[in-house]
């Protein structure tokens, strides 16, 4: 039985989304044991009516909760009773637990981890990968995108094998194709950091690194890992999700604009579907946090019910692949890793 720490509260749509995307996780995974943290009297009553296997379920009581006002520091010490902080607490001190999940503070999450949780032995730097769908209907790993906005290219290959046994391990890919976000495909361009880290990407032979890549070329699916910083990596994503978003909203304003697209419209709505689903990050599931001691995975902060039981599903693959040992196993073998 995998055991998952979820903290229900601190996103858009809490308790209700978390609760319902719980249930539907259960139902999923038949060896997957839920703790729900928060206040003990909603989660009860927002589990009121529902069907589930009660001796998969518990509820942790811890009534605080931290939101984006919260200053990480000062929220990991002073909130200790909230439920991201009591996720972090029982992760920590209870071996049989495997992982949790959160769709709260990102910096409260990430400062809790590092400073509660601790690093994987030989990592220097955790790094978040989240993952984005490709043209060609596979996926794309980002690392990082968010944890480290200053990085060596030390870091930059540690993230790139983390990555690249992530996306091996928990989603079957093959000889991961790793690239490194660039400013142009050249080997010789970027600063002195990438041109560093390009040279130790080449010369590592546990990853399958292709070169550089540019912006443009994140979801063409030619890849499968890109590496970079976590300013990098935060607008690359952003700016993609936004191009998309918008590029769908022009699409359907300019189909209600004449009756003769409206009935083009109504011919390929079913392809329009299709292609708003692919790109919905709902079913996608969330960020994970790689190199930390055991497993997390930080969804969303607008997450529903369908994305909260994705990234449930997420913490269940990592263990269930061996993840983090692997990524341990791997690091060993480079000494000359440093900060």
């Amino acid at each position: 039985m995998i055991k998952i720490l979820l903290d229900c509260f601190g996103g858009d749509h809490s308790p209700e989304a978390h609760v319902e995307g719980a249930l539907a996780a259960l139902q999923a995974k038949s060896d997957l044991h839920l703790l729900l943290t928060g206040d003990e009297q909603i989660l009860k009553a927002a589990l009121q009516g529902h069907s589930y296997d009660a001796s998969r379920l518990e509820i942790i009581h811890a009534p605080e909760i931290i939101t984006g006002e919260d200053k990480p520091t000062d929220a990991i010490r002073l909130k200790r009773n909230s439920s991201m902080m009591k996720a972090i607490m029982m992760l920590r001190d209870e071996d049989d637990i495997a992982g949790m999940v959160s769709t709260g503070s990102t910096g409260a999450l990430v400062t809790g981890a590092l400073v509660r949780l601790g690093r994987i032995p030989g990592i220097i730097r955790p790094a978040f990968c989240p993952l984005l769908p490709t043209m060609n209907g596979g996926i794309v790993g980002v690392c990082d995108s968010g944890a480290n906005v200053e990085v060596t290219s030390a870091h930059l290959r540690q993230f790139a094998i983390m990555a690249s046994l992530y996306m091996e391990q928990v989603y079957g890919v093959s000889k991961p194709r790793v690239a490194l976000l660039n400013v142009g495909k050249e080997s010789e361009k970027g600063d002195d950091i990438r041109k560093e880290a390009y040279k130790m990407l080449s010369d590592t032979p546990e990853i399958n690194f292709v070169g550089n890549m540019e912006s443009r070329d994140l979801l063409s699916g030619t890849y499968d890992v890109v590496v970079c910083d976590g300013f990098s990596g935060n607008v690359l994503i952003k700016a993609t999700e936004g191009t998309a978003v918008e590029l769908l909203k022009k699409l359907k304003t300019d189909i209600y604009s004449k009756w003769t697209y409206k009935l083009g419209g109504l011919l390929m709505k079913s392809m329009f579907a299709k292609e708003k689903a692919m790109l919905d990050y709902q079913n996608h599931g969330g960020s994970v946090l790689l190199g930390t001691g055991k497993v997390v995975v930080k969804g969303h902060g607008s997450s529903k019910a369908r994305a909260v039981a994705k990234c449930i599903e997420q913490a269940w693959r990592m263990e269930e692949g061996g993840l983090p040992a692997r990524i341990e196993e791997t690091v060993s073998r480079y000494e000359h890793f440093e900060e």
